[in-house]
């Protein structure tokens, strides 16, 4: 058996959803669960905004010092902070299960994980690299970005049941209690740069460099997209696996991604129906609707706002206005 999830507050249920559709149709055999970042209690939705993915709210897998986490956090820095618990979660609750594997919901999965799911056979765990090829520009991201923010993108991760993983994990879960935040100053990036130490603490641990894996803004100078018989293929002969949207707003239909100035979507020409489809289907999936929702863990003070004001003082000015909502 294998368990994919993604985490998220209830104002990204609609990015949860397209990422479910995009698995039940691609991946029906793998077991989707939402890891909810949130509260239901005192929320009712209206039927058609119901998700019909199973939930599992963060409350009900057992966080020690959760409260406590919740406020050191913003939204960004909690939704990932829990990663590693979620992982210990489904290992220990699902004695079935071989391999379990995160994306983030911002992710469309066009073809069935078979190569992965091969992988995870031979290997401990798998990971992308945001990159594969130097970068040849000045833009944003770049390799001194990737070094400050990760050397892998910890959109996806996949583990398969097994003892060094379960170390790894343990140790993961001890570093994000405290240490999940956007400190750049202090080598931090949320849950990323942690993940940098494990190849080299869990030796077996596969780099997927296949193109087809992981596409997104960070990478698109080393991808090109083009279509085939309804297959989307990257660099002509790859199948694309998962496409990675990260930075997308479907009510901002034209740029590609706020944290890149690389490309402009209507450069892209390559990638149109990628955007085309993922914005219809974040509409379609109550987009607008879900946003309305505050996060119920996120409850900002005075005091808090003070002490991130301080610490975005020193840190580079674009990473600045990219987090200025999370204030």
């Amino acid at each position: 058996m294998t368990i994919a999830f993604t985490i998220c507050s209830i104002n990204y249920l609609a990015q949860a959803r397209t990422l479910g559709d995009s698995l039940a149709i691609t991946n029906p055999e793998i077991l989707f669960v939402i890891g909810l970042v949130d509260n239901q209690e005192g929320v009712s939705f209206e039927q058609s905004y119901t998700p019909k993915y199973p939930m599992i709210e963060i409350d009900k897998i057992g966080i020690e010092g959760f409260e406590d986490m919740c406020s050191r956090y913003n939204i960004t820095e909690l939704n990932t902070a829990v990663k590693p618990f979620y992982f210990t979660y489904f290992f220990k609750n699902y004695p079935e299960a071989k391999n379990v594997i995160y994306f983030d919901p911002d992710i469309i999965v066009y073809q069935p994980l078979t190569g992965l799911l091969d992988s995870l056979k031979k290997h401990e765990a798998v990971l992308t690299p945001h990159v594969n090829t130097p970068i040849d520009d000045t833009l944003t991201p770049n390799e001194l970005h990737h070094l400050n923010t990760g050397i892998y993108n910890l959109g996806f991760v996949a583990f398969r049941r097994s003892g060094p993983n379960a170390e790894f994990i343990k140790w993961w879960e001890e570093k994000l209690r405290y240490e999940c935040l956007i400190d750049l100053c202090n080598g931090l990036f949320v849950d990323q740069n942690w993940m940098n130490f494990l190849p080299v603490f869990v030796s077996n641990t596969h780099i997927e460099r296949n193109p087809g894996y992981n596409a997104a803004y960070w990478n698109l100078h080393e991808r090109e997209f083009s279509k085939k018989d309804n297959v989307f293929y990257v660099n002509e002969n790859n199948p694309l696996i998962f496409f990675h949207y990260s930075g997308y707003d479907p009510e901002k239909p034209d740029v590609l991604s706020k944290y890149q100035d690389r490309f402009q979507l209507s450069e892209r020409k390559d990638a149109t129906e990628l955007f085309d489809i993922y914005r219809n289907s974040l509409i379609s999936n109550g987009n607008a609707y879900y946003r309305k929702f505050p996060c119920s863990y996120i409850k900002p003070t005075k005091v808090k706002r003070y002490i991130r004001v301080r610490k975005y003082l020193n840190m580079p000015i674009n990473y600045l206005i990219d987090q200025i909502d999370t204030l």
